[in-house]
Order: C-alpha cells, then structure tokens, then sequence
C-alpha cells in the first residue's frame, strides 16, 4: 500500500499526476490530506476541479507557528500510519506537511518516498529549504526532477542508489491540467483580457511580503512597470499579501487586483500572459514550461535550471531593477528548451515504488 501526503495547493497539483498514474495502475494507494493552507472543505473543490479522487483522510490541522503547525501534522500523520500500515509513503516539496510526514513514516520504520528532492536554495533563511533539507536525509527513495538535483543530493553524501532522476512532474501537471481547463473555464473572457496583452504578478512568500521594505520595493517597481509599457497588471492577491498591504498602507497604482484563482484558471491566465512576475518556485517551473517570460522576485532561487534555459531572470525586490529585469525578459525570444523532463515523471516515479 502507498500513501499519498499532502496539505497545500501547490503539492494537490504536482503529486495530481502520481495520483493519476495509482488509479490507472489500479492500485492500493490512500490520500492524507493534512489541510496545512486551507480547510479540506475548501480543497474538496479544488479536487474536483482537477477531476481528482476525494483524500481518504483529512486533519484539517490549519494554521499556526511552524513548530505547532509540524507537531500537529506529526501527531495526526502518525495515527492514521500505524492504522493503516502502508508499504511506503509519498510526500512532494518542502511545506512542513512534506517534513512532518517524512518524520512521522521514518520513526515508524516505513519507506519515504520525496517527490522533487535535490532542490537548494542554499538560503536558510527560508523555511522551506530546512524542510527540503532535512526530508532528503532521512528518504529511502529521492525521485530528484533534473540532474542538477541530483547532483545536490550527491554533494551533500546521499547514497546514489536512493537517487532517481525522473523529470519534474509540474510537466506532467501542466499538460494534463490545461487539457481539463481548456475544456472548463475562460478566464480571459471573463476579464476582458487578450492573449499576450497583460502582464501577470503573484507574491505570497514571507521573506518578501512580511517585510515593509521588500513589499514597498515590489510594489513600486510594478508602478514603473506600468508607466513603462501602459499594459494591465494582473494581480490576484493572497490573503497574506492584502492583509500587508492593507497593514503597511500602501497604494497601489495601475494594478488590477482580483481575488485568488482556481488552478486552472490560474494557468490558462500564465499560459497567455506576456510576462509573469513572481516569488513561487512553481510559477517559475510552469512559465519555462509554457514558454512564458518569467522574472522573480527573489534574490535566489531553488530552481536554477530556469536562469539556465533563459526563461527566467532574478530581480530581488529592488524598483530599478525589477524594470530593468522586465524589459531583458521583454526583449528575449522564449525558444528554450524545457529542462523538466518529458511529461513522464508520475508514470516513473510509481513504476520504481511500484517495482522497489
């Protein structure tokens, strides 16, 4: 038996192909659905936005300081393990769902299995890069998207047999995903919008948004963007970036905030924008992906391989520069390769669980 561990949107949508490949497989798998960003009432929807299985178990643990956040999960992660006893465990990421779900099976002796391990940032400061960190070392299966992760997980003294490049599956994701949402929405119909006509903007991460300066910088570097070129700025605001902006008293000057998106509107808006601003590593994956100009606002990121194909740029959150980074990406042509693999990762990584 394998079970699937999840608690946020983003690991909903990267593990949706893994979960397709079990179904089609017909075999003896459980969803855990921790609820570490939303309550699972609120999810339901969203799996059956993506014409996904309902979880078998929910925790609906919410929010909370890290460490109450990753006790909870631990404890109810736990309990559900020792009744159910699955084989091995599958977690995706770096949330602290994927770190306490790792621990939980560890403790209890059962195989864990890190959908996207070898990811760096190398930056501390950020929660997610201790959780990547510390689920790599204890995994029994690392299923690393690129050889470049791969070769993190080499350098840092993982055992190579653990190690298994099997492309990223926010390729199988994306394909698969746009499929469902060409045929369920059009959400630039109803926002008056044209393909390639608007720019596209998501900032959610703490490092940036709790920060007044870095929000600042963010913000006013949108504003000269929109004076620059006189397009829509598209902006569908996470409730932490309102609530700041709302706190720090910032205006915001030709930018169209909307409320946060379905997945799959969210992609088909990714998909036709001329460029998308960002701080997610997803976004990042699904714009290279896509073929979309990409520029983030972070002053590192997780996912090298983008800078490296060309689809992305670092900007920090400096105004100056995150114009001047908007107008490289403007002027660079999107002819390059996608370095995530083929679309064929969730196939991959439940044929080795599935044969280990």
């Amino acid at each position: 038996m394998i079970a699937i561990i999840l608690g946020t949107r983003p690991e909903i949508i990267k593990m949706s192909p893994v979960i397709r490949e079990c179904e089609k497989r017909g075999l003896d798998y459980f969803v855990l659905h921790t609820g570490q960003h939303y309550s699972y009432e609120m999810d339901r929807i969203f799996f059956e936005e993506l014409e996904l299985p309902q979880p078998k178990y929910n925790l609906d643990v919410g929010s909370g300081t890290h460490a109450e956040q990753t006790g909870k999960i631990m404890v109810g992660v736990e309990k559900i393990l020792m009744q159910e006893k699955p084989k091995v465990i599958l977690v995706q990421g770096d949330t602290n769902t994927v770190l306490a779900g790792a621990l939980a099976a560890t403790k209890l002796h059962i195989k864990v299995g890190h959908v996207e391990a070898g990811l760096r940032s190398y930056d501390k400061r950020m929660p997610e890069e201790i959780n990547r960190v510390l689920t790599d070392h204890i995994s029994d299966l690392l299923f690393a998207p690129t050889e470049v992760a791969k070769e993190n997980l080499l350098e840092e003294g993982i055992n190579e047999d653990k190690i298994f490049v099997t492309g990223n599956t926010i390729v199988d994701a994306v394909h698969q995903n746009l499929e469902i949402a060409k045929r369920k929405v059009n959400v630039l119909k109803e926002l008056d919008l044209k393909p390639k006509e608007y720019f596209l903007i998501t900032t959610h991460r703490q490092e940036n948004v709790d920060v007044r300066e870095r929000l600042r910088g963010i913000i006013k570097g949108l504003e000269m963007i929109y004076n620059e070129f006189a397009i829509p700025i598209i902006f569908p605001i996470h409730p932490r970036t309102q609530k700041r902006i709302k706190e720090f008293e910032f205006d915001l000057s030709g930018i169209k905030l909307i409320n946060p998106l379905g997945f799959l509107e969210f992609l088909q808006l990714e998909a036709n924008a001329r460029l998308v601003l960002t701080d997610s590593g997803g976004v990042q994956e699904e714009t290279c992906i896509l073929g979309v100009h990409c520029v983030t606002l972070r002053d590192n990121t997780e996912r090298p391989e983008t800078l490296e194909a060309g689809s992305n740029v670092l900007a920090g959150t400096k105004p100056e520069r995150i114009l001047e980074r908007a107008k490289i990406m403007l002027n660079r042509k999107n002819n390059w390769k996608n370095p995530f693999g083929d679309g064929k990762a969730g196939e991959r990584i439940v044929k080795i669980v599935e044969e280990i």
